[in-house]
């Protein structure tokens, strides 16, 4: 009997599958290996119920490579602001690849509380900037809003190691009990935690804790959408309808930059990132 279902967990070679209420762990056919045809977590499926076989993989709306995820409605991307240091190079990097990826990113800021008071300042003053150009932006303190933004969604929870992702979901869920670890002091950033990708069932949605990770890259991207992922660049018309924002003259975008209405570290992000691909 063919059943329809979700992969919520792959370990080596065993492929676990929501389907209604019970978690089957199945095997994969060899015909996958043949096809090329790599199952993710978040993949719908049909099972060989009775003989506990991964039959077929469905079609996907949308998948990430790092971390290996499909179907993803939101990416709620953790943000340290101290050990490890905030990084708004990574933090761009993540928002532009999750954009690309057709999939809306949710930045949650988190170890607020281990700043000093003109730190904040300085840090409150970027968070209102990517709230100010369409992101939802929060910390990791308001636990009701975050609830309230991921209702409903297959999210994946993302950011640097050591950012409190991990902590972060055993707060959403008590019952998970997630590994956690100290912070590193000789390397200045968080030790892995999470070995795998798995999805996990919270009250109305489904989150993925996933390895964290530093070394994403624009891998099969192109300039054109790395610059559309830069959503206030939208709000300015050059001089050329084809402005690549970098060397061309009647810019304003660099003159938008120059008056500090788009924040000097996007902009030298987005030269960094173009340059890339």
């Amino acid at each position: 009997m063919l059943k329809r279902g979700k992969i919520v967990r792959i370990i080596s070679n065993l492929y676990s599958v929501k389907v209604d209420n019970e978690v089957i762990d199945c095997q994969a056919r060899g015909k996958f290996r043949c096809d090329n045809i790599t199952p993710l977590v978040g993949d719908f499926c049909e099972i060989d119920y009775e003989n506990k076989y991964l039959m077929k993989i469905l079609s996907r709306r949308n998948y990430l490579n790092r971390p290996m995820i499909a179907n993803v409605d939101s990416a709620l991307i953790i943000v340290s602001v101290k050990k490890p240091n905030l990084s708004l190079n990574l933090l761009d990097k993540m928002i532009s690849i999750i954009s690309i990826n057709k999939i809306e990113p949710i930045i949650c800021f988190s170890k607020l509380d281990l700043l000093l008071k003109e730190e904040k300042k300085e840090i409150k003053k970027i968070m209102k900037y990517y709230k100010k150009i369409g992101y939802q932006v929060m910390n990791n303190k308001n636990l009701a809003k975050i609830k309230k933004a991921l209702k409903n969604k297959i999210v994946v929870i993302t950011g640097q190691t050591g950012a409190g992702k991990s902590s972060l979901l055993n707060k959403l869920n008590k019952n998970l009990n997630l590994k956690t670890d100290e912070i590193s002091l000789s390397l200045g950033r968080g030790k892995h935690t999470t070995r795998h990708v798995e999805l996990f069932k919270i009250k109305d949605f489904f989150i993925a804790d996933t390895p964290g990770f530093s070394s994403i890259d624009f891998k099969d991207c192109k300039e054109e959408d790395v610059k559309k992922s830069f959503i206030e660049f939208f709000n300015y018309t050059c001089g050329y309808k084809d402005c690549r924002h970098h060397k061309e003259k009647n810019c304003q975008v660099k003159e938008a930059v120059l008056k500090g209405e788009i924040l000097k570290s996007r902009y030298e992000n987005y030269i960094e990132f173009i340059k890339k691909v």
